[in-house]
Protein backbone atom coordinates (compact mmCIF):
# COMPACT_ATOMS: atom_id res chain seq x y z
CA UNK A 1 0.00 0.00 0.00
CA UNK A 2 1.45 3.47 -1.00
CA UNK A 3 1.94 6.07 1.88
CA UNK A 4 -0.46 7.76 0.63
CA UNK A 5 -3.20 5.20 0.27
CA UNK A 6 -2.27 4.11 4.42
CA UNK A 7 -2.77 8.39 5.13
CA UNK A 8 -6.10 8.72 3.56
CA UNK A 9 -7.30 4.89 4.92
CA UNK A 10 -6.92 6.23 8.41
CA UNK A 11 -8.15 9.89 7.59
CA UNK A 12 -11.45 8.65 5.80
CA UNK A 13 -12.06 5.87 8.20
CA UNK A 14 -12.13 8.47 11.16
CA UNK A 15 -14.28 10.69 9.28
CA UNK A 16 -16.59 7.62 8.53
CA UNK A 17 -16.67 7.56 12.64
CA UNK A 18 -17.23 10.72 13.00
CA UNK A 19 -20.20 10.74 10.75
CA UNK A 20 -22.04 7.70 12.23
CA UNK A 21 -22.13 9.51 15.81
CA UNK A 22 -23.83 12.18 14.07
CA UNK A 23 -26.34 9.58 11.97
CA UNK A 24 -27.01 7.94 15.86
CA UNK A 25 -27.92 11.25 17.19
CA UNK A 26 -30.02 12.45 13.86
CA UNK A 27 -31.23 8.96 12.91
CA UNK A 28 -31.72 10.18 9.22
CA UNK A 29 -33.90 9.11 5.68
CA UNK A 30 -31.13 8.55 3.41
CA UNK A 31 -31.26 7.32 -0.50
CA UNK A 32 -28.42 5.05 -2.36
CA UNK A 33 -27.80 4.05 -5.60
CA UNK A 34 -25.94 0.83 -5.85
CA UNK A 35 -24.28 -0.63 -9.35
CA UNK A 36 -24.14 -4.22 -10.53
CA UNK A 37 -21.37 -3.39 -13.26
CA UNK A 38 -20.91 -6.13 -15.78
CA UNK A 39 -18.43 -6.08 -18.37
CA UNK A 40 -18.64 -7.79 -22.21
CA UNK A 41 -17.24 -10.36 -20.70
CA UNK A 42 -20.31 -10.78 -17.82
CA UNK A 43 -17.82 -10.21 -15.09
CA UNK A 44 -18.86 -7.82 -12.03
CA UNK A 45 -17.16 -4.84 -11.23
CA UNK A 46 -16.47 -4.48 -7.99
CA UNK A 47 -14.56 -1.56 -5.58
CA UNK A 48 -12.81 -1.90 -2.20
CA UNK A 49 -13.38 1.61 -0.75
CA UNK A 50 -10.69 3.58 1.34
CA UNK A 51 -12.92 3.65 4.95
CA UNK A 52 -14.60 0.42 4.48
CA UNK A 53 -13.64 -3.12 4.55
CA UNK A 54 -13.94 -5.63 1.75
CA UNK A 55 -15.35 -5.76 -2.01
CA UNK A 56 -18.18 -3.53 -2.79
CA UNK A 57 -20.72 -2.98 -5.52
CA UNK A 58 -20.11 1.13 -6.79
CA UNK A 59 -22.36 3.10 -5.54
CA UNK A 60 -23.67 6.08 -2.98
CA UNK A 61 -25.70 8.51 -2.12
CA UNK A 62 -28.70 10.30 -3.95
CA UNK A 63 -31.27 12.89 -3.40
CA UNK A 64 -34.83 11.75 -2.82
CA UNK A 65 -36.01 12.70 -6.12
CA UNK A 66 -33.18 11.57 -8.31
CA UNK A 67 -33.60 8.96 -10.42
CA UNK A 68 -31.33 5.79 -9.10
CA UNK A 69 -30.50 5.00 -12.83
CA UNK A 70 -28.79 8.64 -13.03
CA UNK A 71 -27.31 8.39 -10.03
CA UNK A 72 -25.92 4.83 -10.42
CA UNK A 73 -24.26 6.00 -13.66
CA UNK A 74 -22.69 8.92 -12.32
CA UNK A 75 -21.30 6.69 -9.54
CA UNK A 76 -19.73 4.36 -12.16
CA UNK A 77 -18.06 7.68 -13.44
CA UNK A 78 -16.53 8.75 -10.36
CA UNK A 79 -15.82 5.28 -9.26
CA UNK A 80 -14.34 3.88 -11.53
CA UNK A 81 -14.27 5.90 -14.13
CA UNK A 82 -16.90 4.13 -16.20
CA UNK A 83 -16.28 5.54 -20.12
CA UNK A 84 -19.60 3.59 -21.81
CA UNK A 85 -21.85 1.56 -21.19
CA UNK A 86 -24.96 -0.59 -22.64
CA UNK A 87 -28.30 -1.24 -21.01
CA UNK A 88 -29.31 0.59 -17.42
CA UNK A 89 -31.89 -1.25 -15.54
CA UNK A 90 -33.18 -0.42 -12.14
CA UNK A 91 -33.63 -3.55 -10.57
CA UNK A 92 -34.48 -3.65 -6.93
CA UNK A 93 -35.40 -1.39 -3.97
CA UNK A 94 -33.98 -2.38 -0.03
CA UNK A 95 -34.97 0.00 2.63
CA UNK A 96 -32.39 -0.84 5.48
CA UNK A 97 -30.80 0.85 8.39
CA UNK A 98 -27.38 1.52 7.78
CA UNK A 99 -25.23 2.88 10.22
CA UNK A 100 -28.03 4.47 12.42
CA UNK A 101 -29.74 5.58 9.54
CA UNK A 102 -33.01 4.85 7.65
CA UNK A 103 -31.78 3.77 4.30
CA UNK A 104 -33.59 2.80 0.55
CA UNK A 105 -31.20 1.49 -1.57
CA UNK A 106 -31.90 1.24 -5.31
CA UNK A 107 -30.01 -1.55 -7.02
CA UNK A 108 -28.97 -0.81 -11.14
CA UNK A 109 -28.24 -3.30 -13.68
CA UNK A 110 -25.65 -1.61 -15.85
CA UNK A 111 -24.71 -4.03 -18.95
CA UNK A 112 -21.64 -4.05 -21.10
CA UNK A 113 -19.96 -1.41 -18.68
CA UNK A 114 -16.46 -0.27 -20.36
CA UNK A 115 -14.10 2.07 -17.76
CA UNK A 116 -10.65 2.88 -17.06
CA UNK A 117 -9.87 3.53 -13.15
CA UNK A 118 -8.20 6.53 -12.08
CA UNK A 119 -6.97 7.83 -8.64
CA UNK A 120 -10.13 8.30 -6.45
CA UNK A 121 -10.01 9.77 -2.77
CA UNK A 122 -12.81 7.57 -2.30
CA UNK A 123 -12.00 4.15 -4.36
CA UNK A 124 -8.80 2.59 -3.48
CA UNK A 125 -8.73 -0.79 -6.08
CA UNK A 126 -11.10 -1.77 -8.62
CA UNK A 127 -11.26 -5.43 -9.40
CA UNK A 128 -13.80 -7.44 -12.06
CA UNK A 129 -14.71 -10.99 -10.43
CA UNK A 130 -16.92 -13.61 -12.59
CA UNK A 131 -20.48 -13.59 -10.68
CA UNK A 132 -20.07 -17.74 -9.13
CA UNK A 133 -16.27 -16.81 -8.10
CA UNK A 134 -16.44 -13.71 -6.01
CA UNK A 135 -13.93 -12.44 -3.64
CA UNK A 136 -13.52 -13.96 -0.20
CA UNK A 137 -13.73 -11.15 1.13
CA UNK A 138 -16.63 -9.63 -0.78
CA UNK A 139 -18.54 -7.64 2.05
CA UNK A 140 -21.95 -9.06 3.12
CA UNK A 141 -24.41 -6.56 1.52
CA UNK A 142 -22.20 -6.78 -1.43
CA UNK A 143 -23.00 -10.60 -1.49
CA UNK A 144 -26.70 -10.27 -0.53
CA UNK A 145 -27.29 -7.89 -2.88
CA UNK A 146 -25.59 -9.73 -5.75
CA UNK A 147 -27.47 -13.19 -4.59
CA UNK A 148 -30.48 -11.26 -5.05
CA UNK A 149 -30.10 -9.80 -8.33
CA UNK A 150 -28.47 -13.87 -9.42
CA UNK A 151 -31.50 -14.06 -11.57
CA UNK A 152 -30.59 -10.95 -14.01
CA UNK A 153 -27.59 -11.97 -14.14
Amino acid sequence: MKPIDAILRVFLTAAHYVLRGAWFVRRPKTFGAHALALTAAGKIVLVKLRYATGWRLPGGGRKANENPVDAALRELREEIGMTGHGEAKAALDFEEPVHFKRDTASLVVVRDVHYRPRWNWEVEAVCEAEPDRLPADLSPKARSWIDSLRPML
